[in-house]
């Protein structure tokens, strides 16, 4: 069953001289440069021998593949594939940092707990509040930090991380973002935080608040809990092919996620939803009378109202028309999320 979600239009659509500034901030995001901070996010240590293995058994990314520098996104799920979060995993020496939404942190961290047996060389520890952690992304945020002193990180792959010391700060500098756009993701200790950003704000990167970054989050397509990511859903109609691994062994939800690829038995997709105003989400998606999908958020991004919703598959994809309660949309592409079938 469809959760009841609370309306998420934003509330910059009253306000002129906010809307404009936030329009600003949302193209810095893109062709200069602007700074996320996500310190919110919880952040796990998962440690000891076993941690890769463990992690490999848990989710659906491959890990004991992972080398230390590397990094990679996974899903957590339940036992039937349906998705609790999207995460990010830094492997470090001899720990790995795993980063989780705000409000899967004390679920994900007595979830995994549970799954921690007598013979696991396994330690979680949560490290939410000795670590802060940003998001500096725009076609400039490289030359930022190369000014800032951090060079050579085009030279870095995807996910990779490194460890930097600039100006008395320990920065932990990830590449990519949790949106897909160009950037990366910056973890340093909590007390050196406002030092961090400061830095980066006078070198010309700006501020990006919540709402802006909602905002980018439809956009993009990246889906978070208790909207997008529900027990409703599983990471293939998420979208979330490359976070998953089909060629490594068993892990929880392995069997379902497997056969749903095997024959094809993918029912629904998230797609994003331009609409001609606003709607509230858990709105249902209709196409001539007929109940099609539901919509999951809903935001004005670039002076339209847009959203992201699920629609059956058989109903179609980009550029099909439908009715979202009393108001006309259309379903579009979105770029963190994908709806082919490996081959």
């Amino acid at each position: 069953m469809v959760q009841s979600l609370p309306t998420q239009t934003n509330k910059y659509m009253e306000d002129n001289s906010t809307l404009n500034n936030l329009q600003t901030t949302l193209q810095a995001a893109k062709t200069g440069a602007a700074i996320y901070d996500s310190s919110d996010w919880g952040k796990i240590l998962v440690g000891d021998r076993d941690r890769l293995r463990f992690l490999h058994n848990q989710s659906t990314a491959d890990f004991e593949k992972r080398q230390a520098g590397e990094g990679c996104d996974t899903v957590f799920v339940t036992s039937t594939a349906r998705t609790i979060d999207l995460a990010t995993g830094l492997i470090l020496d001899n720990e790995v940092l795993l980063i989780v939404s705000p409000n899967r942190r004390e679920y994900l961290f007595n979830w995994l707990d549970k799954y921690i047996f007598f013979a696991d060389r396994v330690t979680l520890k949560d490290v939410t509040a000795s670590l802060a952690s940003f998001t500096l992304m725009g076609d400039e945020s490289s030359a930022i930090l190369e000014r800032w002193g951090c060079p050579n990180l085009t030279e870095l792959t995807q996910s990779s991380h490194k460890l930097y010391h600039v100006d008395g700060i320990e920065v932990r500098i990830a590449i990519g973002t949790e949106l897909g756009l160009p950037g990366y993701r910056l973890i340093v200790n909590r007390s050196d935080s406002a030092a961090l950003q400061q830095a980066l704000t006078n070198l010309g990167a700006v501020i990006l608040g919540e709402d802006a970054w909602e905002c980018l989050r439809i956009a993009q397509g990246r889906p978070k809990p208790d909207a997008e990511l529900t027990e409703d859903y599983n990471p293939l109609e998420v979208g979330l092919w490359q976070t998953i691994s089909f060629s490594k062994g068993c892990y929880i939800g392995q069997e379902t996620i497997a056969r749903l690829n095997t024959y094809k038995g993918v029912k629904q997709y998230l797609w994003g939803v331009k609409l001609a105003g606003a709607v509230a989400v858990g709105t249902m998606m209709t196409v001539d009378g007929e109940k099609v999908g539901v919509l999951t958020s809903c935001s004005e991004i670039d002076g339209e109202i847009r959203g992201l919703g699920y629609v059956r598959s058989k109903a179609g994809g980009v550029g099909l028309k439908v009715m979202v309660g009393d108001v006309d949309g259309e379903i579009i592409s979105l770029p963190f999320v994908r709806h082919e079938y490996p081959i």
